[in-house]
């Protein structure tokens, strides 16, 4: 996620938005996100709606507690799925090189079309 954070500025100039989503609350969501200095949109699904529907459910993933699996999506302006990126390891994180290079293979970001 810190390299999402990092990379923010290229995913901006591509026109691409980022949003994180997870189990938390929206107060925990919004102290990570300050305690870290993520600035990229940050959503609760409390409920695992969208973490369901996405099969991203990681059962008792955390001490003994269900969390979504990492995951990468990347949805173009008609809300298609183009590209996804998963693993079953919760520890693994993003990498924004891999996901700017998608976007500029399927010619997703701002001026590729």
């Amino acid at each position: 996620m810190r390299s999402l954070q990092q990379s923010l500025a290229e995913f901006e100039k591509r026109g691409i938005r980022l949003v994180a989503i997870s189990v938390d609350s929206p107060e925990i969501n919004r102290n990570h996100a300050a305690k870290q200095g993520y600035t990229y949109t940050f959503l609760s699904d409390e409920k695992l709606d969208v973490i369901r529907r996405y099969d991203l459910r990681h059962e008792a993933g955390f001490r003994g507690n269900d969390i979504a699996r990492p995951a990468e999506f990347l949805v173009d302006s008609t809300g298609t799925i183009r590209w996804v990126n998963l693993t079953d390891n919760y520890r693994t994180r993003p990498d924004a090189g891999a996901i700017l290079k998608a976007i500029d293979e399927l010619k997703l970001g701002r001026g590729s079309n």
